[in-house]
Parts: C-alpha cells; structure tokens; sequence
C-alpha cells in the first residue's frame, strides 16, 4: 500500500496542541523534527558517537514539523480533508501566530520507506524506575538492574516516547504486582500489554479497534517471551461490538486506556465493568485542559480519583470504583 505523507508545519509550543488534534481524529502515530530536540540529541549521544550521519544533521536547523502518514485510498482521503480542516480552524484561532504557520505539505511515499526510515531516531532510553525501552534492531548493552522492554510499533502508536505512554507505564509500576489480571484497552504496539506481563501480571488481555495493532501487538508480546494464554487480544470497538463481552465483566485488578479524551469519556460506563471492585483504572492520552472534565465525568461515572499526574500538556488519571 502506499501513503500519504503529511508534513505539518508548527512550532516547539505548538506540537502537543497539533498533536493532541490529531489524536482526536483518530490519528496516532507521528514523526516530530524539532530543532530543538536534535540540539539535546546531539547533547546526549556526543560521549558516545564521534560520528552523526550527515542525513540526521539537516535537523539541526529544520523548521519545526510533525508527520503524518495516511493511506492512499478512500478513508485517508477523509482522514486528509479533516486534518486540512483542523488545520483552518486552529490557524483562525492561533491569533498571535504561537503555532508557527501551520502549512501541510503531501509527498507520496511507498510503505518500505515509511516503516524504516524513522528508525534512525528510535534509541534505547529509560522509562519509569523499572525500564529500558529498546527498538528490536537495536543492540543494547544493560549494566544496570532495569528491565529490558523491547518494542517494534512497526505501524502503530507506542514507542515509548510519548509522554502519555510513559505516565501509564510509571503508574502500571505502581498497580500491577504478581498476578495481576490486565486489561490495556486500545493497545496500539502492545507497549502497555508487555510492560504489564514484565511486571508479574499472570494475563493480560488486549484490545484495539485496528486489526493491524492487533497484529503487531501479539508479535512485540512475543518478541520479549510472552504467549498465549498469559496474552491475548481482539479486535474490535467495544462500544459497539458486543462480541468484546467475553473480555469478562469484573475480572481484572487494572485497566489502563491511553486513548483520547473524548473516547475515555465515551467510555465511561464500560470501565467499571470489566473492573473489579477494588480494581485500578489508568486513563492517559488526555491533554492537560481537559483534564478535569475526563475526571469529573468519571468521577459522576461511579470512580474515585486516586492521583493525577502531569508530563509537559498531558495527564494520566487513577482512580477506583466508589465503594458501594
């Protein structure tokens, strides 16, 4: 198949605003080039690097921009026309031009490329007080008593970087014990779903609306010597698909849901019934000002917040079912 590749030009500020949009219309994964992030790259890897690779090197003064990469056929023509809109709106709204300007570019590129190019940048790095997140191609030397988690989200959100992905796996640190029953709903790359099995939990179950993450989900959950049955997952949409009802209701010590704002919410009622009455639920995904209506709905939702938690503009929730 071949893509789409949508450049959108913004600024340092404007990235997690540009990227928590594009989350909401469904669209997960990004490539972000940022000047400023290749300077501290460049900062980190000198002790060990005496050479970078003339290619990364363009970065060093390169406009600040996200990509994004759409299918060519009828549903990325849809994805294409919202994201042209968002863009409208947020440029009408961007009155003292903070979000840079917020142009989009399209170049077509075959699948080949997109699935490697970006992996030059993808580094072992440290997550959390249990965690190394290592890309699959990478070699890695550990010398410290941290767990290696390694990772090919190939297609799929969940590399790790994102400051929402590392919020849920520092609270999983927190819930998960020996045990423990899991419930990661909308698993992207599995990242969630491993971390959870590295953690002692006896099984995790998985779920996504995309066949695909599906896929690439059950190949990282073996890539680190996981199977079936500590792990499975399913596609599907739980708020409409009611073959998900074998997840099993009231089954499991935590769920955790790294998705989007408004999809938590849509989900309100389903969180409390695969819990158990003293389960966990972690939600993340959710940009820092709409924080308090996320917990207040889940609040008015039967739950009790436990903790919140804040990286750059994002926020992780716990909370529990209100006893009853």
């Amino acid at each position: 198949m071949d893509f789409t590749q949508v450049t959108i030009y913004t600024t340092a500020l404007g990235v997690d605003i540009v990227t928590a949009t594009l989350m909401q219309l469904g669209i997960n994964g990004f490539e972000i080039e940022d000047a400023g992030d290749f300077e501290a790259f460049l900062a980190d890897t000198q002790p060990h690097w005496d050479y970078v690779d003339e290619s990364l090197m363009r970065l060093k003064d390169a406009e600040t921009n996200i990509k994004i990469y759409l299918p060519v056929n009828e549903q990325g023509a849809q994805q294409l026309a919202a994201v042209k809109d968002t863009l409208n709106t947020l440029k009408d709204g961007d009155t003292g031009h903070t979000l840079g300007r917020l142009e989009a570019e399209l170049t077509n590129v075959r699948e080949e490329d997109w699935a490697n190019n970006w992996k030059q940048y993808f580094k072992p790095f440290e997550v959390g007080n249990k965690f190394v997140i290592k890309p699959s191609w990478e070699e890695y030397n550990n010398q410290t008593d941290r767990v290696i988690l390694e990772i090919d989200p190939s297609s799929s959100f969940g590399t790790g970087t994102h400051h929402t992905t590392q919020l849920c796996i520092e609270q999983l640190e927190q819930y998960v014990k020996e045990g423990s029953l899991v419930l990661d709903m909308g698993c992207g790359s599995g990242i969630l779903s491993v971390a959870a099995l590295l953690l002692g939990a006896q099984r995790v179950a998985a779920v996504d609306i995309d066949q695909n993450s599906v896929k690439i989900a059950q190949e990282n959950v073996a890539k680190n010597g996981f199977d079936m049955p500590r792990f499975s997952a399913v596609c599907g949409n739980v708020l409409e698909d009611e073959a998900l009802s074998s997840l099993g209701e009231q089954f499991y010590d935590v769920v955790v849901a790294n998705i989007v704002a408004d999809v938590i919410i849509a989900m309100r009622g389903l969180f409390g019934r695969y819990l158990k009455q003293d389960g966990v639920l972690i939600c993340s995904g959710i940009i820092s000002q709409r924080a308090d209506e996320v917990r207040q709905t889940l609040e008015q939702s039967g739950f009790e917040t436990v903790s919140r938690h804040e990286k750059q503009d994002w926020t992780a929730l716990v909370l529990q079912k209100r006893q009853q």
